[in-house]
């Protein structure tokens, strides 16, 4: 036996193993959840975080059904129905296989615009196949217990090696376009290059189809899909009240960044960036800023690696109406920004007190902010627990 057959046989024994652990740990549970709640302060009063669901394995995506259930996926390939007592489904069928290794998976999960008529689920995933793996959206009929008529509508060109940078957001716009965050997989100078997929913005019709007003339609050299270039790991995609698309991205050693998204537009990686290449090398040049590329709004040095982003719109927390919430992995937080005028004035922590990576943060029908912890690290491993959370905040 080759090593690298020993090898396929230890990660397929360890991918067995963490699903009879994630079986054991939803039987335990008896499939609901007990609420564990507790109280935080922060600038628009005491706030409290109750525990809708625990024990998922690497939560990435999350999306309210009109039931008041909500879909969740975990990074592993499950996708699974929670209701809001905590009652969690088992896996659903008809998931297409992922690439879960290092920092892919199965990623966001949105509803289709028509979802009431037409039971439809966009998910986004890193897919295996020649080359290495990209990332990819498919969609599929909503069933009891799957889903349902899968085809895939999109797959990020080409398929590279290795286990990182996926991006992996979905969005609609108002006009039932879907928007797909495509990380550059780590090889940076490909973010620059219009002919690939590595480091874009992506904008396709609901069916895969791309839209004739995308900026490099009728490109020769250009991939048509493409909306915006020069990202690094964008795991961030929203829309503001005035109908404006936002995103947040991954630096390197400093510059993660936050970024208003328009049409065309070069948003600079690798060519300019707010931080250091792993080893303390420069990024380029070392230049910050070069003509005919965009700087972001704000940007976090030290990184907190942002992951999720979402604008208050509800009315439970006056306070809170148009902040903006990012999800901070490596930071352990979630940041509320307030923004005037496109600048960012304030920033607050939150959840602090949790010491736990948060991955997503949405906010509800009801007003109240849901949030997905991620207690696992950058890359799933045997020894990640299964104690990730999904946690609503609403005021006390």
């Amino acid at each position: 036996m080759t090593s690298k057959e020993v090898h396929d046989l230890l990660r397929l024994t360890r991918r067995e193993e963490l699903g009879v652990l994630a079986a054991a740990a939803l039987m335990l549970m008896s499939q609901s959840c007990v609420a564990e709640d507790t109280t935080i302060d922060t600038k628009a009063g005491t706030i409290k975080v109750e525990t809708i669901a625990h024990g998922l394995e690497n939560p990435w995506g999350l999306a309210f059904l009109p039931d008041d259930r909500m879909l969740v996926t975990e990074r592993p390939g499950r996708l699974r129905i929670v209701t809001k007592d905590g009652t969690m489904s088992g896996p659903l069928k008809g998931v297409p296989e992922v690439f879960a290794e290092g920092q892919g998976g199965l990623f966001d999960v949105k509803l289709d615009p028509d979802f009431a008529t037409n039971r439809l689920v966009y998910i986004a995933y890193s897919e295996p196949g020649d080359g290495g793996a990209g990332t990819a959206v498919a969609r599929g009929k909503l069933g009891t217990d799957s889903l349902d008529a899968v085809e895939v509508i999109f797959r990020q060109h080409p398929k590279v090696d290795g286990p990182n940078h996926f991006g992996g957001r979905l969005v609609f716009a108002t006009d039932g376009k879907l928007f797909v965050s495509l990380g550059e997989r780590f090889t940076f100078t490909p973010a620059q290059d219009l002919s690939n997929d590595l480091g874009k913005v992506v904008r396709i019709n609901p069916d895969g189809s791309v839209p004739k007003d995308n900026p490099f339609v009728g490109h020769v050299e250009a991939r048509p899909e493409i909306w915006t270039y020069g990202h690094r790991n964008p795991q961030g995609l929203a829309f503001d009240p005035r109908g404006r698309l936002w995103e947040t991205e991954h630096g390197p050693r400093g510059g993660d960044e936050l970024n208003i998204i328009e049409k065309g537009k070069n948003y600079g990686w690798p060519v300019v960036a707010h931080g250091i290449d792993y080893p303390g090398t420069p990024i380029g040049d070392g230049s910050t800023h070069k003509e005919g590329m965009e700087e972001p709004v704000y940007y976090w040095d030290p990184v907190i690696a942002p992951s999720g982003l979402a604008f208050y719109t509800g009315n439970l927390f006056p306070q809170w109406k148009n902040s903006v919430f990012v999800g901070g992995l490596r930071g352990m937080v979630l940041v509320r920004l307030t923004i005037a005028n496109d600048k960012v004035v304030s920033e607050e922590p939150l959840l602090t007190e949790l010491n736990t990576r948060i991955r997503d943060v949405r906010v509800g029908p009801d007003g109240a902010v849901y949030v997905l912890t991620d207690s696992g690290t950058s890359s799933m491993s045997y020894g990640t627990p299964l104690a990730s959370k999904l946690l609503k905040l609403t005021p006390k």
